[in-house]
């Protein structure tokens, strides 16, 4: 276990494409600000089968915003890629699909020292869950198999992106994501970040801060959850854990 590097620069997106407007419209100004300087991005198109596609709408996207991107799924050494990369940007889709991928390319110890030392990490929907300790906290049906659950481990804390509040008004009787998230702290310490639509988190500078438009559930173990708002700082809700 390493304690999150005051170096890392990470942003958690909850949601690639919010509603009313286009793909990545609602989380460019944090981009922007997660990459600073950084002009190129590596993208990990994983979490989706037709990686090809998925692939030239992130080069479009970014090459909006004035970054080049290249895809690692056409790279001859994706350790390589990721050794050289500027920048990375992992998106979403299946989480368990995801994984799998990461661990066939043999990248997650290289993504993981990069990042630690430095290199900006962008994450959304799957590609948010992947920075936590673990995929436990995704909704995803397990579609592949996975060596392990455990994942990238850049923050100490599971991600739960797309969380949905329960509509007292409905008359569905299945569980909420609340009463999973619950479900899973009987079983586990870390702590769970419920990021609604619109929300995400930047690491900067040793700290993490909420961002974007809606609220965040923070999930704690033998504690009552607590809500946060944009400009909020979420340190001391991690207090006691730490990074993979």
């Amino acid at each position: 276990m390493t304690n999150r590097s005051e170096y890392q620069r990470v942003l958690l997106i909850s949601n690639s494409t919010l509603y009313g407007s286009g793909y990545l419209d609602h989380a460019e100004a944090e981009i922007r600000r997660c990459l600073g300087g950084v002009r190129s991005v590596l993208f990990v198109p994983y979490a989706l089968y037709d990686r090809d596609a998925y692939a030239a709408t992130a080069k479009e996207r970014f090459g909006k915003m004035g970054y080049t991107l290249e895809s690692i799924h056409s790279a001859s050494d994706p350790q390589q890629a990721v050794n050289h990369a500027e920048s990375i940007f992992v998106g979403g889709g299946n989480t368990f699909r995801l994984l799998k991928a990461l661990y066939d390319a043999d990248v997650l110890h290289a993504i993981r020292e990069r990042v630690k030392n430095g290199m900006p990490y962008i994450g959304s929907s799957a590609g948010s869950n992947v920075a936590g300790p673990t995929i436990k906290t995704t909704k995803d049906m397990p579609i592949v198999q996975p060596p392990s659950f455990d994942a990238l481990g850049l923050v100490p804390f599971q991600i739960s992106p797309h969380f949905q509040d329960p509509d007292p008004n409905s008359t569905h009787m299945g569980e909420t994501q609340e009463e999973r998230i619950l479900q899973f702290l009987e079983e586990n310490d870390t702590p769970v970040f419920g990021l609604r639509e619109g929300a995400m988190v930047l690491v900067e500078n040793g700290t993490m801060i909420l961002k974007g438009s809606s609220g965040a559930r923070i999930f704690r173990k033998g504690v009552e959850p607590v809500e946060t708002l944009p400009g909020d700082c979420l340190d001391d809700f991690t207090n006691g854990t730490a990074a993979l």
